[in-house]
């Protein structure tokens, strides 16, 4: 079972960004080692506790520290861009890490309506998504005689593309363009089943992926007992209580009991986001992730670990990376190995 990371460079209660960018790096680094596939950041923008904002820097700050896990965005927010600055971005990043970059895409803006304006990006933009999606393709594919514009470096790097969703429209167009696709289960898993069925029922084979290719966020805590991990949730569960009130705060330390926190509509409302997580003991984390493999067939999991401490978040994710050995679904294969180029 291929299993990566994603993540937020999330700032923490007393701590700063400099901070959460580097225990980012130094979980790249321990990731690789314990046997993760890849390793995420996603742009988001405007929001304190998230440092992953300039999403092409952070990537390379984290290949620099690394050796060989894959590296990439998950995703850039391509209406946030021109795809021809995405395309000479991410081939310097190809050209620098080679072999090591992804470059996973979404359609919404990652951000609020002010700070969209901010950005001096118009929301109709997304609706030019998969066209926009085709000509950062093109920018990265080998230059074609009499081209007259040229993404230097990032022609002819062809950087894997990913589709990013969380509702059916992603689904459709990863399969139109025969591209891997990866749903955000993690907080909103209300489409996840029918979204890759969609996916799979409708792929056509293309230049660079010969199979459909499914990953799956999920939000995974682990730790030595159940109660233990379910106390470390908490610092997650107050995050998404305090995204449902527009609080902006940074990342706050756990709490013994949630239900001082939020309100019941809060809690029915954050527990619905956060439906698609496994928290408890390595034990209890196996379990739950081989009943989510066995749900979705998923040929990938991608990991959010959200935990305030940065030691027991290691140890989370090292816990995990023990939990997944020995699970298989029989789709177990990455995108790079499946995708000899069909022409």
């Amino acid at each position: 079972m291929h299993l990566s990371i994603l993540e937020l460079g999330r700032v923490r209660q007393g701590g700063d960004r400099r901070t959460a960018l580097d225990e980012a790096r130094r979980l790249a680094q321990h990731a690789e080692a314990w046997g993760y596939r890849r390793i995420w950041v996603a742009e988001h923008h405007n929001m304190p506790t998230v440092a992953t904002a300039a999403t092409s820097l952070v990537i390379a700050h984290l290949a620099a520290g690394t050796r060989t896990i894959r590296v990439g965005a998950g995703g850039i927010m391509l209406p946030n861009h021109a795809p021809y600055v995405i395309a000479e971005q991410f081939g310097t990043l190809e050209t620098l890490f080679p072999g090591r970059i992804d470059l996973g895409l979404g359609r919404a803006p990652g951000t609020d309506q002010i700070t969209l304006r901010a950005l001096r990006r118009d929301p109709s933009n997304a609706d030019t998504f998969p066209q926009d999606v085709l000509e950062l393709q093109a920018f990265l594919a080998p230059v074609d005689p009499g081209q007259r514009i040229e993404a230097v470096p990032g022609s002819g790097t062809e950087v894997p593309l990913w589709i990013l969703g969380s509702s059916l429209f992603g689904a459709q167009l990863a399969a139109e363009l025969g591209l891997p696709y990866a749903f955000a289960s993690h907080f909103a898993p209300k489409w996840l089943d029918r979204a890759i069925a969609l996916y799979r029922e409708r792929f056509k084979p293309s230049r660079q992926l010969a199979a459909p290719y499914v990953m799956a966020g999920v939000n995974l805590i682990a730790a030595t007992t159940d109660e233990e991990a379910r106390r470390l949730w908490t610092s997650q569960q107050m995050s998404f209580a305090d995204l449902l009130r527009g609080t902006r705060r940074l990342m706050q330390p756990p709490i013994d009991d949630m239900d001082t926190y939020w309100s019941p509509d809060e809690k029915a409302h954050a527990s619905q986001m956060l439906a698609c997580s496994v928290v408890g003991s390595v034990h209890t984390v196996r379990h739950g992730l081989q009943a989510l493999v066995d749900r979705t067939t998923a040929d990938e999991l991608i990991v959010v670990s959200d935990v305030f401490d940065p030691e027991r978040r290691m140890r989370s994710f090292e816990l995990i990376a023990e939990a997944a050995r020995g699970i298989r679904n029989g789709r177990s294969r990455a995108p790079e190995d499946v995708g000899a180029r069909v022409c």
